[in-house]
């Protein structure tokens, strides 16, 4: 067999594979508030408005995000229905592309099997795996901002000068999808990646003048058609707010996320295990001494910058959210298959502090993923110490559970151990797979089999209740807290522009209005002492729904 067939089939097994790990069960649990409703809600509305070009929440302009996310959403509900498996098939495909992306660069910048290494610390990582069976816009905003990055690196690479121009096009390109995606955070990222290696290379740089205002012209045209489209549509206004916008979320804890400085180490310590571990020793700039190919040094730097820039960046920014950090997830993920790398080469021996730092982060996932699958069995225990009443009511929802998801965590831990202990001198590539399978088995049953039950502790009976007025015309209000899932499970339809609070609460209605509250003595009491009209229907884990409806004269 050639070296061309080998390689075809090996990316033809790649992408068969990230398909069964990321396509089944994407349909089977709701989607979460608020992102992956958010942004649901946003293409279904697009849908039922007929307006593309504008991003809407209650079929009012939502100025937090540019579109193409959703724009890829709405194609997905257009083909599959508007439904939890169309809201996240989008991910899904983000996933198949991004591993393999990583197995081409990984043969390029190296060999073949430092393109594998890469690929399977990416998909046997806890968060990464994850990411790509949801409904969110960061899988896709990394990958666009790492193929700019990418681009960019081999671009200036003075080994490397053929077809230049191909390269700085594809890198604008993919950065502007990025800014197209998320906004000019994924600029800022490549801008201060690029600043500071330049400063560390003295200021070289290989590039010509035409070259360069090319770059700018793509990168504006690609980011910014969007914002162009809307300022000839008169919506400047949308601009204004999405700046102003972009610049609290650096001020504040915005988005209702705040947290302590070292939370996205923490993070990602924890998030992209095992890969974070395995990283720790590759972590020193002098191992690339050793190194003759200076196009893998300067990957290597690049890479270490941009996992810096990125984890300083967002440790700074005061809103703290568990995915601001995910661009991270390339590089680390980069610099734990260098780690393996010396350590199946004989280069090094993996240290004992990593084994038992492994061994222990193991054993203590599939520790509390088992704890959880028991909670029924001790929640009660649990009552007299907590003080929030949401949060017992939550607690009062009764998930199923099957007996045998213990399995998974023991196969988890079982898989890290074996390639501790085998892994005396030299790492074999079989441990290390057993390692990654018994990751991938680990994270997919959990997602499969535990997210689905862990849901119900949280908000399965609000949405439920959502889904169950989907054919009824009516309002749904929450008075007291901030929520998505209202508008997306009972498919909201274009409503009376002048259903505002007091008209829902206080006004004549024209039908019924269903009011949503979280369970708490003092909202409920404040609730009925101020709509005294309004009548308790139901209370379900954690939520209180009551009902006001029309006055007949």
């Amino acid at each position: 067999m050639s070296a061309k067939t080998e390689n075809i089939l090996i990316q033809i097994g790649i992408a068969i594979a990230a398909a069964l790990f990321f396509i089944p069960g994407i349909g089977s649990v709701h989607l979460f508030d608020w992102d992956e409703i958010n942004f649901a809600e946003s293409a279904r509305e697009m849908i039922m408005s007929g307006d593309y070009l504008t991003v809407q929440i209650n079929y009012e302009q939502f100025w937090e995000k540019p579109p193409l996310f959703i724009w890829m959403q709405v194609v997905s509900m257009k083909l599959f229905g508007i439904n939890e498996f169309a809201a996240r098939i989008p991910d899904a495909i983000c996933g198949i592309i991004t591993l393999l992306v990583l197995y081409n660069i990984g043969s390029k910048i190296r060999d073949r099997r430092f393109g594998l290494l890469w690929t399977m610390l990416y998909a046997c990582s806890l968060l990464p795996f994850m990411y790509f069976k949801s409904g969110i816009i960061d899988p896709w905003f990394n990958l666009f901002i790492f193929l700019g990055t990418y681009y960019f690196i081999i671009f200036t690479d003075p080994g490397n000068r053929k077809h230049s121009t191909i390269k700085v096009f594809a890198s604008a390109f993919f950065l502007g999808l990025a800014i197209l995606t998320k906004g000019p955070v994924g600029l800022l990222i490549f801008c201060l990646t690029f600043c500071i290696y330049l400063i560390t290379n003295n200021f070289k740089l290989n590039f010509k003048w035409h070259q360069a205002i090319l770059f700018f012209i793509i990168l504006a045209l690609t980011g910014g058609l969007w914002f162009i489209l809307q300022i000839i549509d008169g919506n400047f206004s949308i601009i204004q707010d999405f700046i102003v916008y972009q610049i609290r979320l650096f001020e504040t804890k915005d988005a209702g996320h705040g947290g302590f400085p070292l939370y996205h180490f923490v993070i990602l310590f924890i998030g992209v295990f095992p890969a974070s571990i395995l990283s720790l020793p590759a972590f020193n700039y002098k191992i690339t001494n050793t190194e003759k190919d200076e196009s893998f040094k300067r990957f290597y730097k690049w890479m270490m910058i941009l996992f810096w820039v990125v984890l300083i960046l967002f440790s700074i920014v005061r809103t703290k959210i568990i995915h601001y950090s995910s661009m991270c997830y390339f590089p680390l993920t980069f610099i734990a298959a260098f780690a393996c790398e010396r350590y199946m080469n004989g280069k090094t021996v993996m240290p004992k502090y990593v084994k038992i730092l492994l061994i222990i982060m193991a054993c203590l996932l599939g520790f509390a993923v088992t704890l959880v699958t028991q909670f029924d069995n001790f929640k009660h225990l649990l009552y007299p110490y907590i003080l929030d009443e949401f949060a017992i009511g939550n607690m009062q929802a009764n998930a199923t559970w099957y007996g045998f998801e213990f399995a998974f965590s023991l196969i988890f831990i079982l898989g890290v151990v074996w390639m501790c202990i085998k892994s005396n001198k030299i790492l074999s590539y079989k441990n290390f797979s057993i390692m990654c399978a018994s990751s991938i088995i680990f994270i997919y049953s959990a997602l499969l089999f535990i997210v689905p039950q862990v849901e119900k502790y949280s908000q399965a009976a609000a949405i439920e209740f959502y889904e169950s007025k989907k054919t009824e015309d009516c309002y749904i209000y929450l008075p007291y807290f901030k929520s998505y899932a209202q508008y997306f499970y009972s498919d909201r339809q274009i409503q009376n522009k002048n259903a505002d609070a007091q008209y829902l609460m206080h006004g004549q209605l024209d039908k019924d209005c269903y009011f949503v509250l979280k369970d708490i003595s003092l909202e409920v009491s404040s609730f009925e002492s101020e709509v005294q009209d309004a009548k308790l229907i139901n209370k379900k884990n954690g939520f209180a729904f009551y009902v006001r409806k029309p006055q007949i004269y």
